[in-house]
């Protein structure tokens, strides 16, 4: 505990004793106006050296506060005047008044509204004012008196000595343990040693509870001078008042506090309740859905991989009836500002998420539509590439480069997919590639050319057969369409590439030239690469082909060009 913090706590003090005098008063009155009967008749107490007497009502005309500051004038006036004896107090009733007198002056007239707000009659009410003004005047002297005043100050001094104690205690007390915590630290530094992580998070660690324990003792002193300065200021007359708005203002909200967290227990303990409810039902519902989706509980039409999220939306669904049913029960719900902060977070949410909804819907209307699951090779508009999660604002896509492309659902749900793994699974992909070849070259040899190729591009399925189409009879060449099966969607780049190797190596054997892209004139020796050219340096021959054989073993041609 430093000088710091006593400095710190004293001022918080003096604050809330500098208030004015009659603050609570008027928010007394103020709150019984607000939460008083209906007929919302203003009271105001009458007190003397910070007691409490009793209180009374006011009128338009008449307030209570002035009637009131009146009669505790008048109160303070007899109490002080030693010739004026409380034996002399009387009740005086005249038809529907009742007065207290003072001797021959008149302290206060009750009438029948006084009583019937306290729920007496007229009579009862005069003699219970009368005991009390003789009490207050009674204490009044009595606490004036020197001995009562020596006693005080005893008391006081006492008070002051307990408190010097407590502090040097506390002083005492945060030394020695900042000192131990310092010494924690520096013992577990050296066991760890001080390059390594775990060192940084002790010094974290020890830092954060010194300052739980600076914020530990200040509470502690703010406690022991709040008790103090309230004992003090209740021993003295004069000092009172201000120790009645001291404890007003600071044990009034903890009361107000404490009473409506015990208004409400019931209500927690609903909520409590219906936490618990709602946990095991989701827990419950979580199992199901978990064997749905291991295939241990078979529904007819429903897809195991709608199994989680679909769990995520009834899970939100139980949710959101929970929220339903608990928000009458919600402390403060019923009050306009916890009204008015729902309606702005309301809005906000409406505005804000308005992109994030759709996402969001999009991403559940593809997971049920089934145009792709995670794994498959789609393209989404010039987007191609391998799907690595759906979540559900957007779907990341592995692209062959190993880029990872970030796709809004939304921006899916409005464009075209294809997906290349769907039928590859059972029926198989077809890859296809077109060449176009002169009018010259038989069409049977350019078919089987490009069905010899296909044989021999490892990866392809035999079966299906691979089948060559005539695409197109063009000005100056005929297009061949090759379309091979494969079930390796992911494999697309690669089969390409090896199927055009295989074609070029067809071709070139059999001297056929290819003639797209474009055809200008017929030149004077076909455009083909001869044998023995086909690993011309920097290429190496393999020791064996793709199929089995070197280029010299290879089956030579019939008749060509080649052989002339």
């Amino acid at each position: 505990m430093t000088t710091t913090d006593v400095l710190r706590a004293l001022v918080v003090l003096l604050f809330l004793t500098g208030l004015p005098a009659g603050a609570q008063e008027r928010s007394s009155a103020a709150g019984r106006d607000e939460s008083g009967p209906p007929t919302a008749v203003s009271t105001a107490p009458v007190t003397l050296d910070g007691r409490v007497l009793f209180e009374l009502r006011g009128t338009s005309a008449y307030p209570a506060a002035e009637r009131t500051a009146r009669v505790a004038k008048l109160v303070r006036g007899l109490a002080a005047s030693a010739d004026f004896d409380p034996a002399n107090l009387s009740l005086v009733e005249d038809g529907s008044i009742a007065r207290i007198m003072a001797d021959d002056r008149v302290l206060i007239s009750l009438v029948d509204a006084d009583a019937r707000l306290e729920g007496v009659t007229r009579h009862e009410l005069a003699l219970v004012a009368l005991a009390r003004i003789r009490e207050a005047i009674e204490h009044y002297r009595t606490e004036r008196e020197p001995e009562a005043l020596v006693a005080a100050s005893v008391r006081a001094i006492g008070a002051t000595v307990v408190l010097a104690l407590g502090l040097a205690f506390a002083l005492w007390l945060r030394r020695r343990l900042d000192r131990w915590i310092a010494a924690r630290v520096q013992e577990r530094l050296r066991s760890l040693g001080a390059e390594s992580v775990q060192a940084g998070s002790s010094e974290r660690v020890g830092e954060l509870a010194r300052s739980a324990l600076r914020g530990l003792r200040l509470v502690v002193v703010l406690v022991a001078l709040f008790f103090y300065v309230e004992v003090v200021l209740s021993l003295f007359p004069w000092t009172r008042p201000f120790y009645v708005q001291v404890r007003g203002w600071v044990v009034g909200p903890l009361e107000t506090m404490g009473r409506a967290v015990v208004n409400q227990i019931p209500d927690l303990i609903f909520l409590i309740l219906l936490c618990l409810l709602l946990r095991w039902a989701t827990r419950l519902i979580r199992l199901f859905f978990e064997a749905v989706g291991r295939g241990a509980v078979t529904l007819t039409g429903f897809e195991p991989d709608w199994a989680m999220p679909t769990y995520k939306l009834v899970r939100l669904a139980v949710i959101a009836f929970g929220v339903v049913v608990a928000y009458p029960y919600i402390p403060g719900s019923r009050t306009d500002a916890f009204k008015g902060l729902s309606i702005l977070a309301g809005v906000a949410l409406s505005i804000g998420s308005s992109t994030m909804i759709g996402n969001t819907l999009a991403g559940y209307m593809l997971i049920y539509r089934r145009a792709f699951r995670a794994g498959d090779r789609v393209r989404i508009g010039a987007v191609t590439g391998d799907v690595v999660s759906i979540r559900p604002q957007a779907t990341d896509i592995r692209t062959p480069k190993n880029e990872q492309v970030v796709v809004p659902n939304s921006v899916i749900l409005g464009s075209d997919v294809v997906n290349y793994s769907t039928l590859a699974r059972s029926r198989g992909l077809i890859l296809h590639t077109t060449v176009g070849i002169g009018y010259e070259t038989p069409w049977r040899q350019v078919e089987s050319m490009l069905l010899l190729a296909a044989g021999r591009t490892p990866g392809l399925l035999r079966k299906p057969a691979p089948f060559v189409l005539q695409t197109s009879l063009g000005d100056f060449a005929v297009s061949y369409e090759l379309n091979v099966y494969c079930d390796q969607p992911q494999s697309m780049a690669g089969l390409y590439t090896e199927l055009h190797r295989q074609i070029l190596d067809a071709f070139n054997e059999y001297g056929v030239a290819i003639m797209t892209p474009a055809y200008v004139a017929d030149p004077e020796e076909p455009k083909v690469v001869p044998r023995q050219k086909w690993f011309a340096a920097p290429a190496a021959a393999p020791p064996r082909g793709a199929d089995g054989a070197t280029p010299e073993t290879l089956p030579a041609p019939a008749s060509g060009p080649l052989d002339e």
